[in-house]
């Protein structure tokens, strides 16, 4: 067996050693266009940033490495520049020499990864705009920002968003250009407004809803150009705008491929050729949750396919069971994670969804260090299956997220997680903890016994209660509410009206909890407002409207 993978990095460098572990006596050939056969490209940011002091930390090995423990044929700085299905060989371009030569292959892997996006922009071709995919990227930024004292950054996604921190870390006056309306487009806007404030405070200037327009060059700097007539002089510009699958091969070699590039693949990561595979954020793949094709380019997947691909051409009977898209970023001292569907993902697709939040420290409050953490969670509105899940705080996040995941891939409902199991002492979780608070909230509302609005969705015709303590509520509450505390609504009851519905809320949710349930044994028509004043303000405290459906 003869077999080629073309890139390594993550995808081709896991297929090349798993198919060797798989197969002894196979000839396995590694074709890469750069000089580094396997390095951290997560990484990149940080060592821009110092925060990881050593080129060499980011190298995982080397092609020497490589040749002498898996006897691999590591070929660097070479280029495959067309492939011949029918004769089933590749052409290779030496790029150290020009020397252009054949190989033949029995089994192909393509790891070309995405390029990034590089949007149609006047400028972007000047010394100073940087994007940011290789070492050797990494080594012309670094060397820029040595004498720099500014820079913009264009795109809040993770990339965009690590990149402003280190940048900070450096001491450069940092701007960050957003298209959307804001940060982590495939975040849920509402839980991103948190980290918004931690930009703020750490005196990034921020542009949301904007976009570059152009950039030139004068004796000042870089004068970039931005759609709302803004402009401004850096030193520095870095796109983060995005990715798209490098499939000019692919394509030459008349595979099938989707509507956004991402070459088409079977659940052993098979082309349209039954003897090429491909790997990576190169695919499209099948979103777990929605069942949907799609595009995500995370190293964990990536690693993921390459070992699969590398056991379906050793005989092993596997299957690529989709992708759920589960990430995290950390943004200063904030963490956000989220795995399975988004809110917006699910509107989409027009897929029926339900939804609530949990405001929880990450491990028992009266231990010191006690942190609040926001849990997002969606399910199906009958079965509790969930769906997605996206959490924000300081400490504990990836945890919840991690657990979420596994029970997404389970298929567990809300009713399970209420039952969930989870590890507990005070240094570490709560004996509730914050995965089964909202297996509580979410399976007490699809009994009844919780019924929410969501905070976008608050209706005038509603008679807003506060019952969070007079001082919790001079310090800011929802224009129109009254304010009774939790603590003498029962004895305060008559001053409530019943010809109308009651909203009752509270800071985040479980006072507002227990005076729904108090009322709804009254009699009134009473609703809780989801995860609270604290949710309530992560929308941007909207204000009430008309009637509307709750969700």
């Amino acid at each position: 067996m003869k077999v080629i993978i073309v890139g390594g990095v993550a995808g081709g460098a896991s297929a090349a050693t798993r198919l060797r572990r798989q197969m002894e006596d196979a000839e396995i050939i590694v074709i890469e266009r750069g000089p580094d056969v396997s390095f951290a490209n997560c990484g990149l940011p940080y060592y821009l940033g110092g925060v990881i002091s050593q080129r060499e930390q980011l190298l995982i090995t080397t092609p020497e490495g490589l040749r002498s423990r898996f006897k691999l044929d590591v070929r660097t700085l070479s280029q495959v520049e067309l492939i011949d299905r029918a004769q089933k060989n590749v052409q290779i371009r030496n790029l150290t020499n020009e020397q252009v030569y054949v190989e033949s292959y029995d089994k192909l892997i393509l790891a070309t990864g995405a390029a990034p996006i590089r949007p149609p922009i006047a400028g972007l071709d000047l010394e100073g705009v940087f994007s940011l995919r290789s070492m050797q990227d990494s080594d012309r930024i670094l060397q820029a920002l040595a004498g720099a004292n500014s820079a913009v950054v264009v795109g809040a996604g993770f990339i965009g968003l690590e990149m402003v921190e280190n940048l900070r870390h450096r001491n450069l006056q940092v701007t960050l250009v957003e298209l959307s309306d804001q940060l982590l487009p495939p975040m849920d806007r509402e839980m991103t407004t948190p980290l918004q404030e931690v930009l703020k405070r750490e005196q990034v200037t921020l542009h949301l809803g904007d976009s570059l327009e152009t950039i030139e060059r004068t004796d000042q700097g870089l004068k970039v150009h931005l759609k709302s007539g803004l402009t401004g002089t850096t030193d520095v510009v870095i796109l983060g705008v995005g990715v798209r699958p490098e499939n000019g091969l692919a394509m030459q070699a008349g595979l099938s491929v989707g509507p956004r590039g991402g070459v088409q693949v079977d659940e052993q990561m098979r082309t349209s050729d039954r003897d090429i595979y491909a790997v990576g954020d190169l695919v499209e793949v099948t979103d777990f949750v929605t069942s949907r094709a799609t595009q995500i380019p995370l190293a964990g997947p990536a690693n993921r396919q390459g070992r699969l691909a590398a056991d379906s051409i050793a005989g092993l009977p596997v299957k690529f069971r989709g992708t759920q898209g589960t990430s995290v970023v950390a943004v200063f001292d904030m963490t956000a994670a989220a795995t399975g569907a988004s809110e917006k993902a699910l509107n989409t697709h027009k897929i029926p969804y339900d939804k609530i939040y949990v405001h929880a420290n990450q491990h028992a409050g009266y231990y010191p260090g006690a942190n609040p953490l926001t849990l997002k969670l969606l399910f199906e509105p009958e079965t509790g299956k969930v769906l997605g899940a996206q959490a924000i705080g300081r400490d504990g996040v990836d945890k919840r997220i991690d657990v979420l995941a596994m029970a997404i891939q389970a298929g567990l409902t809300v009713f399970d997680l209420e039952e969930s199991e989870l590890c507990y002492a005070p240094p570490y979780g709560s004996a509730k903890d914050p995965v089964n608070m909202a297996g509580f909230v979410a399976a007490n509302k699809i009994r009844g016994q919780h019924p929410q609005v969501s905070p976008e969705n608050i209706a005038w015709d509603h008679f807003l209660l506060d019952v969070r303590t007079s001082s919790e509520y001079a310090r800011g509450h929802i224009v129109g509410a009254a304010n009774i505390p939790l603590d003498e609504l029962r004895s305060r009851l008559s001053d409530l009206p019943t010809d109308r519905p009651i909203l009752a809320y509270c800071q985040v949710g479980m006072r507002g909890y227990l005076a729904t349930r108090i009322l709804l044994q009254k009699g009134f028509a009473a609703t809780n407002l989801a995860g609270g004043f604290k949710s309530y303000t992560m929308f941007g405290s909207p204000q009430p409207q008309t009637s509307k459906s709750t969700n």
